[in-house]
């Protein structure tokens, strides 16, 4: 049943990313609400696999890292719909949805034959669910920088087209960037901590300093970085946007490091 459910949470996201970049090419706002709602009826199938996935599953063995994605991929589309309830920004479908379906493809396609995560990531869900909290809050700073960044090419060079009238002010994607980072940090701090702890009780050994562990790190030390240039400093706009962009990418890293290790 929760193969089913996931299959057709696939495609439900699959059709929504399409919708949503139709959307982007298009002036009407009658197909980002058609979009929004294939979206939350892929949200409810995709709450019911994980459910099913829970129940069947010990609540004491440890993740998978396809279930891992997976959950990531939920929480992608559970901020995107929080986010455009409160603040109606409907282009930020465009953007995250394609994002949750690279995950929850991702997660279909890595083999059976990787059952568990490595000791390092064994603190169940918990340390799971603080690691990818934190990693969408980047995910959110990294789409908030790239619609920044496409926004303020297009102003620069006055092409007022229908992606322009779609995307958010400057001033307001600024803003989300910089709180998806405060809420982001902290969360993945916390995951950190916890999975070093239980990588001492596993292994003997708080860091062994294996690929993901130096990815995870130089992630930590990047955002660090980058919230205290925007709490301190005062690093905003485009350099920002830059640097969130940049930090995607050691998340990205970090996440390829996992897969290989584990494969």
């Amino acid at each position: 049943m929760a193969a089913v459910c996931f299959m057709v949470t696939m495609v439900l996201y699959f059709v929504a990313t399409v919708s949503f970049l139709a959307y982007l090419l298009r002036r009407s706002e009658a197909l980002s609400k058609v979009s929004l709602g294939i979206t939350g009826a892929g949200f409810v199938s995709h709450t019911i696999a994980l459910v099913i996935r829970m129940v069947d599953v010990s609540s004491s063995a440890p993740p998978s890292f396809s279930e891992a994605l997976s959950f990531f991929s939920w929480m992608i589309i559970l901020v995107f719909v929080v986010v455009e309830l409160r603040h109606q920004i409907h282009v930020l479908g465009s953007f995250m949805v394609p994002l949750a379906l690279v995950s929850l493809v991702s997660a279909a396609a890595l083999p059976e034959t990787v059952p568990t995560l490595q000791p390092v990531f064994k603190t169940l869900w918990f340390h799971v669910t603080l690691s990818m909290l934190g990693t969408v809050g980047f995910t959110v700073a990294f789409v908030a920088g790239v619609m920044y960044l496409i926004q303020d090419r297009l102003l620069k060079s006055k092409r007022f087209n229908v992606l322009y009238s779609k995307l958010p002010a400057l001033d307001f994607l600024d803003h989300l960037n910089q709180q998806s980072i405060v809420l982001g940090f902290p969360l993945l701090t916390l995951g950190i901590v916890t999975g070093a702890i239980s990588a001492q009780f596993a292994r003997g050994s708080y860091v062994s300093w294996n690929p993901e562990q130096t990815w995870a790190l130089v992630t930590w030390v990047f955002y660090f970085v980058v919230l205290l240039g925007r709490l301190t400093v005062g690093w905003r706009a485009k350099r920002a946007a830059y640097l969130t962009v940049i930090g995607f990418a050691c998340v990205i890293l970090t996440l390829v490091g996992v897969v290989l290790k584990e494969t």
